[in-house]
């Protein structure tokens, strides 16, 4: 199939600039919505803390099993194409189990739990490698935002169809629906893995020892424990505004950011981000008033965009450049949802050991501090785009120049 208009600027063509969309954006808005439906299981059943407390150690257990045994497995003793469609079809499993073996005690949940945690985590690794075998690494960081936000549109939009379904049910039939969706999408129009057999898959220790990627990894880990350590002091209505305009904010930011990582360079705007939120947490520490936690709001809604264009879509296949990038997503993806996973543990007792402005001027120190594996860590984007383009700019320049007083 030809390049055509829009899909040039991505090096790819329709079907698989569609295929690498849609797959990403179906799994990532399934596996949000569906963690959400087990949420609110947990709240309505009678259960201990203690039992909820496994119930989450099971499935974030099951997310982080399945992702490293599903990269270990992609391209090596399984084709990538076989893994995905394998991975959809549990996802689709996994969301009506809960109408077989119902939601009334423990063990059912912790059964649901932990398919959930494995039908996402599996095949995690290489859906994010199939986008990254598939595009160009100077447009990786703008494809990567368009994805980000497309997340971000589609959680909102499934999410709202089923908030007004009271039956759970009928929320199950959706995600299954939903998923089963995702399947037929990628079967009609998947593309063979082009680097299936000149590329090495390298050990998780060998990857571990790379200074590149632990420069970038750091940073990366530190931020996403400083998310999950100050969201639990927030007042509940910021947290509420917080999902609904910084959610937003992210969405746009995440097109911004992809399209000047792919200009500048993914290290100067992750820089930039890292330092726009110490200094947010830092306003937060001296002033812990309405006007900072709005502004706060935002600043945290741009580094998201930022940070979910570059950290979790394109970063890691761009270090994994002339390799199979599976381990990569694997290890960049982990520390994400383990914070999520912390903070659900921290939560309710956050705010009992250490006091609020503490927690902000802590924040904004070890962000700071989180900037120093940044400044050695090598820019991703090929040097020779950089500046090909900043000659491209300098020519054009000369141009408009020449023709103004021609």
């Amino acid at each position: 199939m030809p390049k055509l208009g829009f899909f040039i600027d991505f090096g790819v063509t329709r079907a698989r600039f569609l295929t690498i969309l849609f797959t990403i954006l179906n799994a990532f808005t399934w596996y949000l919505v569906a963690f959400e439906v087990l949420a609110h299981i947990l709240d309505t059943i009678s259960i201990t803390p203690h039992e909820i407390t496994l119930i989450w150690t099971i499935h974030f257990g099951g997310v982080t099993c399945a992702a490293l045994v599903g990269a270990t497995l992609s391209n090596q003793l399984v084709s990538r194409n076989k893994l995905l469609s394998l991975w959809m079809s549990l996802g689709v499993v996994s969301s009506l189990v809960p109408m077989v073996i119902g939601t009334t005690c423990t063990l059912s949940i912790m059964i649901f739990s932990l398919l959930l945690g494995v039908a996402f985590g599996l095949g995690m690794p290489s859906c994010m490698g199939y986008f990254a075998d598939f595009t160009v690494v100077e447009k990786r960081g703008r494809f990567g935002g368009i994805i980000y936000f497309a997340i971000g549109v589609g959680t909102f939009l499934l999410g709202t169809t089923l908030i007004p379904l009271t039956r759970l049910a009928e929320q199950l039939i959706i995600l299954a629906i939903w998923r089963g969706f995702g399947l037929a999408t990628f079967l009609v129009l998947k593309s063979k893995n082009r680097y299936a057999k000149v590329t090495k898959s390298p050990s998780y220790a060998t990857i571990l020892r790379k200074k590149p990627l632990l420069f970038y990894l750091i940073p990366w880990i530190m931020f996403c424990l400083i998310n999950s350590l100050t969201r639990p002091t927030f007042p509940p209505d910021i947290v509420r505004m917080s999902i609904i305009i910084g959610s937003i904010i992210a969405g746009l930011f995440a097109l911004v950011g992809g399209l000047l990582s792919d200009l500048i360079g993914r290290k100067r705007v992750v820089i930039t981000g890292f330092i726009m939120l110490g200094i947010g947490y830092a306003i937060l520490g001296i002033f812990p008033d309405q006007f900072s936690y709005y502004l706060f709001t935002v600043v945290d809604g741009v580094a998201w965009g930022i940070f979910g264009a570059i950290f979790l879509m394109a970063l890691w296949g761009d270090l994994a450049e002339g390799m199979v990038p599976e381990k990569y997503y694997a290890i960049g993806g982990l520390p994400y949802l383990l914070s999520i996973f912390l903070e659900i543990l921290i939560a309710p007792y956050i705010r009992e050991l250490i006091p609020v402005s503490a927690t902000f001027s802590f924040a904004s120190f070890f962000l700071f501090l989180s900037i120093m594996p940044l400044l050695y860590a090598p820019e991703t984007l090929p040097e020779k785009k950089i500046k090909e383009r900043e000659l491209k700019k300098y020519i054009e320049k000369a141009k408009k120049i020449k023709e103004k007083y021609d």
